[in-house]
C-alpha cells in the first residue's frame, strides 16, 4: 500500500473512532416488586448516524442462554423473535433513538441482565446492560404453639417471614418480658432466590405470662414499611379452684380461672335438677321457688379441653310456719365434705345457728 494511501485510512480511523468514543448510550438498572411494572431504560445520544434496527436480549431466570427476544424496526415497529409476550411494551420512540421497553406483572423468572443493542450506520451496534433486580415481599405469619402451664422453656410462639427476596428481618418487641423470654432466629434458603426467615419465641409457661402482649416486627428492603404482628401470649392450663359464692339470697355463681375459658355444668347428687324451681344460666344457679324440693347436695363443674374441677354447695330449705326460709349449709369442695353434711342432715346433727325455726320457739 502506498504510504499516502495508508495515512488517509488511518486517519479515517482515528475519525471513526473518535465519533464512536463520542456516542452516549444511557440505560441503567430497574428494580420492582414482584408483580409490578418495570421500566427498562435504553437511549443513545450525541450521535447523527442513521438508526436502522434495536434488538432486545435477555439472559434471565427463565431464559439462561442469551438470546434475542424483540426487534425494533422504522418500518414494522417492535416484532418479538420466538414467540411473543404481552407483558412487554415498548413505550420509546425510535425517531428519538430510544428503545426504552416496560415489563408489566413481573415474576422471579424475569430478573436478569436485559441488553439493549442500537444498529447505527455507518458505525456499527452501540449496546448497554440494564440488570432488573426483583423484590419480592414476604408472606408474614405468627402461629401459637399452644403451650400448656409448667415448669420447664418451652415454645410459645414462631413468626415467619416467608419466601422474601432480599431476606427479611423478624425480632420481636417483648417490652416487660425481656428477661423472662428469649428468641431464636433461622433462615432457609431457595433455589429461586428466595428466603423464608423464623423467629422462635421460648420461655416457661407460668400463668403470670398468660395474656401479655408482645409484638413480631418484619421489616427489608422488599417492604414499603415494617409489618407489626401482635400476639398475645396464651398459657394453656385446666380450672384452677372453683369458688361458689352468692350473689344474691337466692342466686349462686361458680367461678374459676381456665385458659381457654371454662365451661360450667350445674347437677344435683343422686337426683335431677328440679327444672321449675331453679333456673341454670351458665355458671350461675338461681332458686325460683323455696320449698323442700330444693333439699340437697348441688355440684358445679368447670371443663375445658385442659381438664376439669368441682365445687359443691348443699341447700336446705327449713320447713314449718316459715316455709319460704331456706338455709346454705356451706360451698362444700370435696364430696367427702358433702357425704358428712348430707350425714349431719338425716341424723339431725345440725349445729343449730345453720336452721331458723321462724318462731317455732325452738
Amino acid at each position: 500500500m502506498e504510504p499516502r494511501l495508508l495515512f488517509a485510512f488511518s486517519w479515517a480511523m482515528l475519525l471513526l473512532t473518535r465519533d464512536a468514543d463520542a456516542f452516549q448510550v444511557i440505560g441503567g438498572s430497574a428494580t420492582v416488586v414482584q408483580g409490578g411494572t418495570a421500566i427498562l431504560p435504553c437511549h443513545i445520544i450525541d450521535t447523527n448516524d442513521d438508526l436502522t434496527q434495536i434488538t432486545w436480549q435477555r439472559r434471565t431466570r427463565g431464559k439462561p442462554q442469551n438470546d434475542n427476544f424483540l426487534t425494533i424496526q422504522p418500518r414494522n415497529g417492535p416484532l418479538f423473535v420466538n414467540g411473543g409476550d404481552d407483558r412487554f411494551k415498548y413505550v420509546g420512540s425510535f425517531n428519538d433513538k430510544n428503545g426504552t421497553l416496560q415489563l408489566s406483572n413481573v415474576a422471579l423468572k424475569d430478573e436478569g441482565i436485559y441488553t439493549c443493542i442500537f444498529t447505527l450506520f455507518p458505525s456499527g451496534n452501540q449496546k448497554t446492560e440494564i440488570p432488573l433486580i426483583l423484590l419480592v415481599p414476604p408472606s408474614t405469619s405468627v402461629k401459637d404453639s399452644l403451650p400448656t402451664s409448667g415448669t420447664e422453656e418451652v415454645l410459645f410462639a414462631t413468626c415467619t417471614a416467608a419466601g422474601s427476596r432480599p431476606p427479611a428481618e423478624v425480632r420481636w418487641l417483648t417490652g416487660t418480658l425481656a428477661e423472662k423470654v428469649r428468641t431464636t432466629t433461622k433462615s432457609t434458603h431457595y433455589d429461586n432466590g428466595t428466603t423464608t426467615t423464623v423467629s422462635s419465641l421460648f420461655g416457661v409457661p407460668t400463668r403470670e405470662l398468660n395474656g401479655h402482649l408482645v409484638e413480631c416486627v418484619i421489616s427489608g428492603d422488599s417492604l414499603s414499611t415494617e409489618v407489626i404482628l401482635p400476639f398475645t401470649i396464651q398459657v394453656y392450663f385446666s380450672p384452677t379452684e372453683v369458688n361458689i359464692t352468692a350473689i344474691s339470697d337466692d342466686s349462686f355463681e361458680c367461678m374459676t380461672d381456665a385458659n381457654p375459658n371454662a365451661k360450667f355444668t350445674w347437677n344435683r347428687s343422686g337426683r335431677s335438677l328440679p327444672q321449675s324451681a331453679v333456673k341454670v344460666e351458665g355458671a350461675k344457679l338461681q332458686l325460683l321457688s323455696l320449698n323442700s324440693d330444693l333439699n340437697g347436695l348441688y355440684q358445679c363443674e368447670a371443663s375445658n379441653t385442659y381438664g376439669r374441677k368441682h365445687s359443691q354447695l348443699y341447700v336446705h330449705v327449713a320447713s314449718g310456719s316459715c316455709s319460704n326460709a331456706w338455709a346454705l349449709f356451706g360451698v362444700l369442695l370435696f364430696l367427702n365434705v358433702g357425704a358428712a353434711a348430707w350425714y349431719f342432715y338425716k341424723s339431725g346433727h345440725f349445729p343449730r345457728n345453720l336452721f331458723d325455726s321462724c318462731g317455732s320457739g325452738r
